[in-house]
């Protein structure tokens, strides 16, 4: 459990959150977040889940179960999603010509 607590100060670092902000925004303790990421306290079902949908990660993500990060495209337009196939093409220098 060790791992969810230190990838969840990774994710909240990176959105630029303190521990209170994050706090704030699940409606719990700033004491709660440090003994998440801290691995003293573990979240409920419940807190697991909107910590998951906060970020935008799976649960499994959070728990070390998965060991990589996948991104939720669901809501994105047609056009969205080829905007990000051709990012992802270009960073990984495969990029091939649209038809």
């Amino acid at each position: 459990m060790f791992e969810m607590g230190a990838r969840l100060k990774q994710l909240r670092i990176k959105k630029m959150l303190s521990q209170g902000q994050l706090a704030e925004r699940l409606g719990i303790t700033r004491s709660a977040v440090c003994a998440y990421e801290a691995g003293t306290r573990y979240p409920s079902l419940d807190m697991l889940i909107k910590l998951a949908q906060s970020f935008n990660v799976s649960t499994d993500f959070l728990l070390g179960i998965e060991k990589i990060q996948s991104l939720d495209v669901k809501k994105l337009t047609p056009n969205q999603l080829m905007i990000i196939n051709d990012l992802i093409l270009e960073f990984s220098n495969l990029k091939t010509p649209r038809c």
